[in-house]
Order: structure tokens, then sequence, then C-alpha cells
């Protein structure tokens, strides 16, 4: 029943172009999670939380937003469409309720509610995510790691994007950016929901095809360009409204970019269909002319079958003479009845067959102790900045979202091209991306003067690598059938890594350093609840320092496990889809 449904979800006749350009659009939503730093401030100030509650809702960002194991399940069963509603009903409720205890319309909501809100909000990521990555991978099948470097692209930059309209549509208010999210989003959701859907699947014999990959990367890539510029104009000069405005407008028009592939394909269709009738009239009249002519294909055909007939009859007669083994071994050689086998990596796994692979667990103990760290910092990057004595930490946020969308996007474009050229295992660049974690956590923990950029956009790059370099390592690993289940319990290592690096180790690191501050100085820490200097989390910079070095040790491990696995599935310079149950 299951593969039933997945192969009646998968049929489509309309190319996948419209539906790429759609999902950028939906990649841009799920990024909402990301929007924790700019009112988490708000949130300690205004309802008076201190360090470790605050650290507990940034769990809660974080659980919401990665356990997404229903809607990968949900995937196989259901249309596109119906994932995004529910993810817009989870957007509306969860943001609705903290909007209502922020801006004071409801007062003293419990602490409870408010976590389980946040989780209800954020969960509204996975069900977006999940939605547009499972069927545009489905979609573009041979063209794995590019889609995912795009998608997740646009994900990374989403916080930026976001930041832009918090300083200027916004005008910096945290309540009116939850609001935002609780109406915004869902009505973004139901206008593009129609054109996300399972479409012919390509092929990857169309010429044009790299052209119009290229086109939006390269489109990506402007927009990224662009809001970092416009946002670090916007800090240094403060423009006025009109040309803040006039960023916005820029901005959207960005955003629309992806949909000139579609459009400019629609275009060259109508141009060339002109010609079509033509063609279509001479081979009907061709065909017309054979049939017609002496009745031969119509004689012939009831002569093979007549003579495909009886010698099939004979045959049986035979098989039945030679005896009952006989007519086992035969039916048995011609598929009749078929042995079930193991898959190999590289077909498609059933949940149950992938997780007693090694490979598997490896690939979510590199994504928990990766992701997990990187999350830790990006949940607390205000404090982290403000603790070193930064006044506006929105450019943090910027910047950190730019080089996130810097690395998923190069992360992808880079691994697809070793992967064909040189069969290197995508994970090779997770090693480096962890690797290099480790000094960027270093530097944070120094504390040098002008280290607090530089380390932030390091660990931006490093943590977007990761993300569009494990979507299509699990699929390529494990196969497509099954993708949205695999992604989405692989996804969990994030979440329990906020909680066990950011809510339990930095949270109390911070909230112990500030209780020491506050004996020494009883009004700096009643004021807000706030510790400054780099002691507030040097600890925490360190054992994240310690756990990225054993996790690109992993990391280098896989990527010899699997190194067989990429030279079978790339042999050629191209992808090869094995072959199936089905197909055989």
């Amino acid at each position: 029943m299951a593969t039933a449904t997945a192969t009646t979800l998968k049929a489509g006749t309309r190319p996948p172009w419209v539906g790429l350009g759609a999902a950028v659009w939906v990649q841009i939503a799920a990024g909402n999670a990301y929007n924790f730093p700019l009112y988490s401030h708000s949130l300690k100030s205004v309802l008076g939380f201190n360090q470790q509650q605050l650290s507990m809702l940034g769990v809660a960002n974080d659980i919401g937003e990665n356990i997404g194991v229903i809607p990968g399940i949900a995937c196989n069963y259901l249309p596109p469409w119906v994932i995004l509603l529910v993810g817009s009903l989870a957007c509306f409720f969860g943001y609705g309720v903290l909007w209502l205890s922020l801006s004071r319309t409801v007062e003293s909501l419990p602490y409870w509610l408010l976590w389980l809100a946040l989780c209800v909000a954020t969960n509204s990521s996975a069900w977006f995510s999940t939605a547009v990555l499972v069927t545009n991978m489905r979609n573009f099948p041979l063209s794995r790691g590019t889609v995912a470097g795009i998608l997740k692209g646009y994900g990374g930059i989403s916080a930026a994007v976001f930041t832009e309209i918090f300083n200027i549509l916004l005008h910096g208010s945290s309540s009116k950016l939850l609001m935002f999210l609780a109406v915004g989003i869902p009505i973004l959701c139901f206008a593009v929901m129609y054109f996300v859907r399972a479409c012919t699947e390509s092929s990857g014999n169309d010429p044009s095809e790299n052209s119009h990959f290229l086109f939006i990367q390269g489109a990506l890539v402007v927009l990224g360009v662009y809001v970092l510029t416009s946002t670090i104009l916007d800090h240094v000069l403060s423009l006025n409204t009109v040309v803040c405005y006039t960023i916005l407008v820029v901005l959207f028009a960005l955003l629309l970019a992806p949909l000139a592939v579609p459009v400019k394909m629609t275009f060259a269709r109508m141009t060339s269909s002109k010609s079509v009738p033509i063609d279509i009239d001479q081979r009907v009249s061709s065909t017309d002319s054979l049939v017609q002519g002496d009745g031969s294909m119509e004689k012939t055909e009831p002569l093979l079958m007549k003579k495909s007939s009886s010698a099939t009859t004979s045959e049986s007669f035979r098989e039945c003479d030679d005896g009952s083994e006989v007519a086992m071994l035969l039916a048995e050689g011609e598929g009749a009845i078929k042995k079930k086998r193991r898959p190999r990596r590289g077909e498609d796994f059933s949940f149950t067959e992938a997780v007693v692979k090694a490979d598997f667990w490896l690939i979510f103990f590199i994504y928990f102790v990766g992701v997990g760290s990187g999350v830790t910092v990006l949940n607390n990057l205000a404090q982290i900045g403000i603790a070193q004595g930064m006044h506006d930490t929105t450019i943090l946020l910027s910047l950190f979202s730019f080089c996130n969308f810097a690395g998923r996007l190069g992360g992808g474009v880079i691994s697809e091209h070793f992967v064909r050229t040189r069969t290197t295992p995508r994970t090779v660049w997770i090693t480096c991306a962890q690797a290099l974690m480790v000094v960027t956590y270093l530097l944070y923990a120094s504390a040098l003067d002008g280290t607090l950029y530089a380390a932030t956009a390091l660990l931006g790059i490093c943590y977007g690598v990761q993300f569009s370099v494990m979507i299509p390592t699990v699929s390529e690993l494990f196969g497509l059938k099954h993708f949205g289940i695999f992604y989405s319990v692989i996804s969990i290592g994030n979440p329990i890594g906020a909680f066990l690096f950011s809510g339990l180790l930095a949270a109390y690191v911070y909230d112990t350093e500030a209780a020491k501050q506050n004996e020494s100085n009883s009004m700096l820490y009643s004021s807000g609840f706030s510790c400054l200097g780099p002691d507030c989390f040097r600890l925490t910079f360190l054992v994240l320092a310690g756990a990225s070095a054993l996790g690109s040790i992993l990391s280098f491990v896989l990527t010899l496990r699997i190194k067989p696995v990429y030279e079978t599935l790339y042999a050629g310079g191209s992808f090869r889809l094995p072959r199936t149950s089905d197909d055989q």
C-alpha cells in the first residue's frame, strides 16, 4: 500500500521548475525559527526570564524546528499542499500565543505554555522544509546535491531577509515580528502551495538544465550579497524611509528571480509550437498509409500471436512432463518467484533496514555534534554579542545568515562537482567544516578584538555546509523512497545538541558567571540579568571545540567507509539510479 501511494504521489505531467520557484518562497518561510535571536532579548526583559529559562526556550525553538518525523511519514501518503497547510496552522497558533504574551494582550501566561507554543510555532519549519525538499528532490533525482544546496541556501539567507523586514518594515519591534510570523507566513504558504507538487521527473537529458540551475544559483548569490550589503549600510548610515522601502522592493524582486526559468520555458514552448501541427499531420498520414495500404500490420500481428501462443502451449506440456522441480526452476528464473534480499547502500531502504546500519548512526552523531553545537551559538548570539560589548546584535545575525547561506549553496555546488568528477564522498566537506569549527570556537573563547565578526562568519559557513551536504548524502546511501523519514530522524540531532550544549551547559555557565558578577555589583545582575565579559561563554566554547574535534574524526571514518559506494554510484561522472524491485 505504501509503495502504491508513494508512486501515485510522484505522478505529474508538468515540468518541475515552477515547483522549484515556489519552493524558494516556502523555504524562506521555513527559516522562521532563525528569528529567535531577534526577539529573545525582549522575552528576557519584558517577561523577566533568566538565562536558564531563555536557553530552554531556545531548546524549544530547536525541538520544534527539527522534529519532523510526522511530516516525513506524511510525505509518502499526502500531497504537499496538505503538509504546507498543517505547517501554516502550526505557525499561526504558535506565534500567535507568543505575540499575546509579549505584547501584554494576555497577562501572565504560564512558562510551560510559552515553551509549548514556541515548539509548535517552529515545528512549522519542519513541515515546510520536508514538503519542499522531498518533493523537489523527487522531481530532480539526478541533481540532488544542487537542489539541496539551492533550497537550503534560501533557507540560510532567510534570517537576513527577516532581519531586513524586522529593521525596515517592523521598526525593530519584537511584538510586531511575532505578529508578522503568525499571519504573514501562513498567507504566503496559502499563495504558493498549489505550485509545490510532484511533477514530471527531470531525466537530466535537457542540455539547458545546467544553465537553469546556474541562473538560480547566481540569483541566490546576488540576493545574499544584496541583503548583507543593505543591512550593513542601514546599520552604518541610518538610511531614510524612502531608501529603506526601495531596498525591500528590490529584495522582493530578487526573490522572484527563480520564476524566470519557467517563464522563459513557457515563452520558448509558445514560439516553437507553431511548427508542431505540421509535423503531427505528417506523422498521422504516414501511419495511416502504412496501416491501410495492404493491411500487412493487421495480418502480421495475429500470426505472431498465434505462433507465440502455440509455442507457449507446447512448452507448458513439456514442463509438466519434466516434473515439478524443473517447472519451479524455470518459473524462478523468469521472475515468477522472487527472492527478497536486503538492499545495498544506494538502493531504497526501509526505515527498519536503515537504522541497523552503522553509517546511519555515524551520520546522526556527526550531525548532532556539528549542527547541535552551531545552533547553541545561534540561539545565544544576542547574549554573546552583549557580553562582548555590542549594543545592536542584529548585524551579527545578518552576518551569520549570509555566511550560512554561502555555506549551504557552496557545499551543494562543490560537493556536486567533486562527486561527479572524482567520486569524492560528500562527507569530506563535513570533515573539513567540523575541523574549521574547532578553530572558530577557540576564536570565540579568546574574545580578542575583531574576532567576534570573523568567528561568526566562519561558523555560519561551516554550519551551512553540513546542512546541504547531509541531505543528498542520506538520499544517496539510503534512497529517496523514504527520504523524508530519514531526513527527519537525523534532524533530531539538532535539538538534542541544543538541549545538551545550550539548555544545560551554556545556560549554566552564563548564570553562574552572572551570579558572580552580581555579588560584586548587585545592580549589574538585577537589571536585565545580563552577564558581561568573555567568561560568560568561554567554558562553553572550549567544550564545543572538543566536541567538534571528535565529530571531524568520526566524519573522516565515515568518509573512508562510504568511498567505495560513491565510486560505484558515480562511475562515469553521473549518478546512476539503482534498480529497485519494481524495475526488475
